[in-house]
This record gives C-alpha cells, sequence and structure tokens, in this order.
C-alpha cells in the first residue's frame, strides 16, 4: 500500500505535467540524501526544487536539514507542497518557503 506522501507525490506530479512542467523525481537513496523529492523545469518559468510533504505528518531528514540550506544560499531554492492543488500550485511562483515547514513554526 502506497504511503500517503507518495499518493501526494504521484498527484503532484500529474498537476505539473498537466501544466507542461518536465518533473524528475529524485530517489532518496542514500546517493542523493538531502536532495528535494522532485526537481521540475518549464520552458517559461524555469526550474524549481520541490520537497513533498503530507501535511499531518511530516518531518525534514537531518541530510534535508543540512543540504535545504546551502541549496538555497547557492541560488536553488526550495518549495513544499502538500496537495496537488491550485493554491499550492500557486506556491511555485512566490518566495521559496520550506522553512515556513520548520518545526519551529508548528
Amino acid at each position: 500500500m502506497a504511503r500517503p506522501e507518495a499518493i501526494i507525490q504521484e498527484a503532484i506530479i500529474q498537476l505539473l505535467r498537466n501544466k507542461s512542467w518536465l518533473v524528475k523525481p529524485t530517489h532518496g537513496n542514500m546517493f542523493q540524501c538531502g536532495f528535494p523529492d522532485l526537481f521540475c523545469t518549464h520552458a517559461k518559468y524555469g526550474h524549481r526544487w520541490v520537497e513533498v510533504k503530507n501535511p499531518s505528518a511530516y518531518h525534514f531528514t537531518p541530510a534535508q536539514l543540512e543540504w535545504f540550506p546551502q541549496f538555497c544560499a547557492n541560488g536553488s531554492r526550495v518549495w513544499v507542497l502538500v496537495a496537488a492543488t491550485e493554491a499550492e500550485y500557486d506556491k511555485l511562483f512566490k518566495p521559496a518557503n520550506w522553512t515556513h515547514y520548520l518545526s519551529i513554526w508548528k
């Protein structure tokens, strides 16, 4: 049975692909730890790193907490999406939001 986050991720991938984004999921293995879940690129909008989270139960891995700030410091921003909705999609056109999901803001 698929985990809730995997179901959300598949729905987000479909939403983005329907809007002409090229989406490449990362694998999250030991060689890719710390990467966001999806690399997304669009001919008009450029690229986005997307981290998918289950809104009712999520956390960041130690590797994500190490690497996300480094990615952002070097110009590669990270967005968290929690559903395949238009409101979530609209987040991709606002400032990167991964820090809003840190436990200190819960």
